[in-house]
């Protein structure tokens, strides 16, 4: 995903603080989500709630996306939910980073010059963990690794964090879906309170999205994109979200998607991304819209 600024106000961190946090001691039963739940409003006036904001490949402004330090970036700007990119090496170990390459974000053409293109699923755990992943960021940033997705899971649970975790390029890795799954339920994130509210997985792959509902049909889901309105129904059988670039959206397509309950009887939400420079949070859920990657 294309990352732009969006303007968080204080009082949009504020009110994200207190709504997960109010919202997750009122979920009652097991199919209540503790999402946050906010009713639209025709302008973005002062009295209209904030949208839900996701720090997207973390605190991507701030330090090196998606490592370890972003996630604590996030952590100190009080911003709850993370989101991250999943991939496979060659030997099997599921890395979060973005780029289906290494050349952008780590020194991989340095250290490996004879390995061109440097695609992910071409290099073993153990290569990419001699990657500099901050460097490119940052000199004080330098020697940030690539981290597993079992050392990110550990770092959002103890700095008491969320996952919005995209499965990237699954074409690639035949089987990822799965292993995901079994790599949350290792670390414990399938447990109760992980699945009412601090989970949410998602993809391009509308494929991926429907087989990790088939795996853990109690796990909310994402479909990244804007699919046509005459699919939505369809979608809405396995799908919790529908999550769009933000230029995609209009009234109307909204109107559709808040129409439909998911597959746990709630309305369909949306969580948009690539959101225009200075766009508040308060305007962007005057809007309908649930949340920003961002």
């Amino acid at each position: 995903m294309l990352r732009r600024s969006l303007r968080i106000p204080a009082a949009g961190v504020a009110y994200l603080l207190t709504a997960a946090m109010s919202s997750s001691a009122m979920a009652s039963g097991p199919e209540e989500y503790a999402d946050v739940a906010v009713s639209s409003g025709a302008r973005a006036g002062p009295g209209t709630p904030a949208a839900m904001v996701i720090a997207h490949r973390g605190a991507s402004r701030y330090a090196p996306e998606n490592t370890l330090a972003a996630v604590d970036a996030a952590h100190r700007r009080g911003l709850i939910w993370v989101e991250n990119d999943v991939q496979r090496t060659k030997d099997g170990r599921l890395v979060v980073i973005h780029d289906t390459t290494l050349k952008r974000t780590t020194n991989a053409a340095k250290l490996f010059p004879g390995r061109a293109p440097w695609r992910v699923g071409d290099f073993t755990a153990a290569e990419i963990a001699r990657l500099d992943a901050g460097s490119w960021f940052g000199k004080r940033f330098a020697g940030e690794r690539v981290p597993t997705l079992a050392a990110y899971l550990r770092r959002l649970d103890r700095n008491g964090q969320r996952l919005l975790l995209e499965i990237k390029s699954p074409k690639d890795y035949p089987g990822i879906e799965a292993q995901v799954v079994r790599e949350l339920r290792t670390h414990g994130w399938l447990d109760r309170d992980h699945v009412r509210s601090r989970l949410v997985v998602q993809s391009f792959s509308v494929t991926t999205v429907k087989t990790v509902h088939a795996l853990v049909p109690q796990v909310r889901t994402g479909i990244l994109g804007a699919p046509d309105v005459r699919k939505l129904a369809a979608y809405a059988r396995f799908a919790d979200q529908i999550n769009p670039r933000m230029s995609a959206l209009s009234s109307r397509w909204l109107a559709a998607v808040h129409r439909l309950r998911g597959p746990h009887g709630r309305p369909l939400q949306v969580y948009a991304w690539d959101v225009a420079k200075n766009t508040s949070a308060r305007s962007v859920r005057a809007r309908g819209i649930e949340g920003v990657i961002e």
